[in-house]
C-alpha cells in the first residue's frame, strides 16, 4: 500500500443525534472505496467534542466532504457544518446522502453549501462520484450522467441524473468496522452491542413509511453464510454481547433467516441478537422457526402494529390483521423471545375511538409476557410517504416548507397537529402504567406500583396520575422505566 500521504483524502461526517447507532451508512460507502488509493477520515459529532473544527482541519487537502443526513436535528447540524466548510473552502465539493437528501434532492441543492446528493443505495454511486471528481480536478460538472445522483451546476441549475438500479449487497465488499472506534460506541451504549445491516429496502407498502419512495419496494440481502462469517470474525475481535440487525425488515427471506439461525445454533450462538419482523410474516412461520429464534438467542423482535383499529390499518396500508399480531406474540412468548410493539396515534382523520382500540390491543400484548413492551408514538408526516404526499397534495399548511423548516422536525418524540394535548396526555399516562403493570418488578416499590398500575389499566382509569407524578418527582421521569 502506498504511504498514507500519497492517498487521496475523503472526509465523511456523521451529524449530532440523540442515539448512538454506529454510522453504518458511512461505513458501507467507505468500505466500497479502494483503501490503497483513498484515505478515509470519518468524524462522528456524537464522539467528538469539537467535531466541526475537526472536519474543517481534515478537509484541508481533501477531495470532497461527504455527509449523511437524517431529517430533524441531524439535518440542522449537517447544514451548519456544510456552510462552515463552504466558507472556509469554497471549491471543495460537498456531497450529501441519506434519507433526507434521497427524499428532497432538489430542496437540499437549493442551499449553496450542498453541491450534490446521493439518492438511495449509495455504495456504487458514491464510488463513481469520487472517481469522476478525482479525474476532473474536483469539478462538480463531471457528475453529469452519474446514475443515482443529483447535482447543481455552476449556473445554479439542478440536474437529476438517471436512477441507479438496486445492487445485490453480495456484490459489495464486507463492512469494514476498523473505520471507526467500535469500543467507544460500546461505551456510549453501555453494552457490547454491535449494529449491523444485512439488507436494504422493504417490499411492503405502508402509507406512513418513506422506504417505498426511496427503494421502490425492492429488497436485497446479504447471504446468511456471509453474515455469519463476518459476525463471527467481529465477535472474535470485539467479544460481542449482542448484534442489533438494523434492517428495515430482516425476515423478508425465510430461507435466509432460517439459514442464519441454523448457523448461529451450530456455532453455539455466542451473542444475542435483535431484528424486525412483520406480524403477517410471523403468521406464515411454523413452530420450528420460533424454536430456532429461541435457540439462536434472538432476544427481541420489533413487530410494528401501528393501530388497534382494523379500519385504520386498512387506511394506512399496513396489510396485517390484529389476529396475526396476537398469534405472533403468542409464539414469541412460548419460545422466550421478547418483542417491542410500536403503535402510532394521531393519524389525520383518525376514526373516533381508535385510540381506545389501540390501548386495548396494547394491554393485551403487555399481559402476554414481561419481555413484551409497547411503544406509542404520535404521527408525524415523514417526507416521501403516501400519507405525506396526500397531505401535501391537499395543501396542508402544517407541513414544513423549506430545508430550514425540516431542521426542527422530530418524527420520534414530536406531537403531530392531529394529536390533541388530551390524547397525548392519555397515551403518556397509559405507557407509564402499562410498563409498571406487566413489566419486571425488581424492588418492593416496583411491586407496589405494579399492583396499582394493573388496577388502573384493567379499569382504563388514568385520571389523577398521582403515582406517576410522585415517581417522576422522586426518581426522575425515566429512571423507573
Amino acid at each position: 500500500m502506498p504511504a498514507a500521504e500519497t492517498r487521496i483524502k475523503i472526509v465523511l461526517y456523521n451529524p449530532m443525534a440523540v442515539f448512538y447507532t454506529m454510522p453504518l451508512a458511512l461505513m458501507t460507502i467507505a468500505s466500497s472505496l479502494d483503501r490503497s488509493r483513498f484515505e478515509v477520515v470519518i468524524v462522528d459529532a456524537r464522539l467528538e467534542p469539537d467535531a466541526h473544527r475537526r472536519v474543517l482541519e481534515a478537509c484541508r487537502g481533501a477531495l470532497l466532504l461527504g455527509v449523511t443526513v437524517l431529517t430533524g436535528k441531524p439535518l440542522k447540524d449537517a447544514l451548519e457544518l456544510s456552510r462552515k466548510v463552504r466558507a472556509a473552502q469554497p471549491d471543495l465539493p460537498i456531497v450529501w446522502g441519506g434519507w433526507h437528501p434521497s427524499l428532497f434532492p432538489t430542496q437540499c441543492l437549493t442551499d449553496p453549501a450542498v453541491d450534490a446528493v446521493v439518492i438511495g443505495q449509495g455504495e456504487q454511486t458514491f464510488q463513481e462520484a469520487v472517481n469522476r471528481l478525482m479525474a476532473s480536478g474536483s469539478k462538480v460538472g463531471s457528475l453529469e450522467g452519474c446514475p443515482g445522483l443529483s447535482f447543481r451546476t455552476a449556473e445554479g441549475r439542478v440536474v437529476n441524473n438517471p436512477e441507479r438500479a438496486l445492487i445485490d449487497l453480495n456484490a459489495l465488499p464486507p463492512h469494514d468496522y476498523r473505520l471507526f472506534p467500535v469500543e467507544r460506541y460500546f461505551a456510549l451504549k453501555g453494552r457490547r452491542q454491535l449494529d449491523y445491516i444485512s439488507s436494504q429496502g422493504c417490499p411492503y407498502r405502508c402509507a406512513f413509511c418513506a422506504d417505498p419512495a426511496v427503494y421502490k419496494r425492492r429488497w436485497t440481502g446479504i447471504d446468511a453464510d456471509r453474515m455469519l462469517e463476518e459476525l463471527m470474525a467481529l465477535h472474535a475481535r470485539h467479544r460481542l454481547e449482542e448484534v442489533a440487525l438494523q434492517d428495515e425488515l430482516f425476515f423478508v427471506s425465510r430461507k435466509r433467516a432460517e439459514a442464519f439461525m441454523d448457523g448461529l445454533i451450530a456455532q453455539g450462538s455466542p451473542f444475542t441478537w435483535t431484528a424486525t419482523l412483520r406480524a403477517d410474516q410471523a403468521s406464515r412461520m411454523d413452530v420450528s422457526m420460533f424454536e430456532k429464534m429461541g435457540r439462536s438467542r434472538c432476544r427481541e423482535v420489533l413487530i410494528g402494529v401501528e393501530s388497534g383499529s382494523p379500519e385504520l390499518l386498512k387506511r394506512i396500508a399496513k396489510d396485517i390483521k390484529l389476529e396475526q399480531v396476537i398469534a405472533a406474540a403468542t409464539r414469541c412468548a412460548e419460545h422466550g423471545v421478547g418483542a417491542t410493539f410500536p403503535f402510532i396515534i394521531g393519524f389525520p382523520d383518525e376514526p373516533e375511538g381508535s385510540v381506545w382500540q389501540t390501548l386495548q390491543v396494547a394491554k393485551q400484548l403487555s399481559r402476554m409476557s414481561p419481555q413484551f413492551h409497547v411503544k406509542l408514538f404520535s404521527y408525524a408526516p415523514y417526507p416521501g410517504s403516501d400519507l405525506y404526499r396526500s397531505l401535501e397534495d391537499a395543501g396542508n399548511a402544517q407541513l414544513p416548507q423549506s430545508l430550514e423548516d425540516w431542521t426542527s422536525f422530530d418524527f420520534v418524540s414530536s406531537r403531530g397537529p392531529w394529536t390533541t394535548a388530551a390524547k397525548q396526555e392519555l397515551v403518556e399516562r397509559f405507557e407509564f402504567y402499562a410498563h409498571h403493570a406487566w413489566g419486571e418488578r425488581r424492588t418492593p416499590l416496583h411491586r407496589l406500583l405494579g399492583r396499582v398500575a394493573r388496577w388502573r389499566c384493567e379499569h382504563d382509569e388514568y385520571r389523577f396520575p398521582v403515582e406517576k407524578r410522585l415517581i417522576e418527582r422522586l426518581r426522575g421521569p425515566h429512571e423507573m422505566a
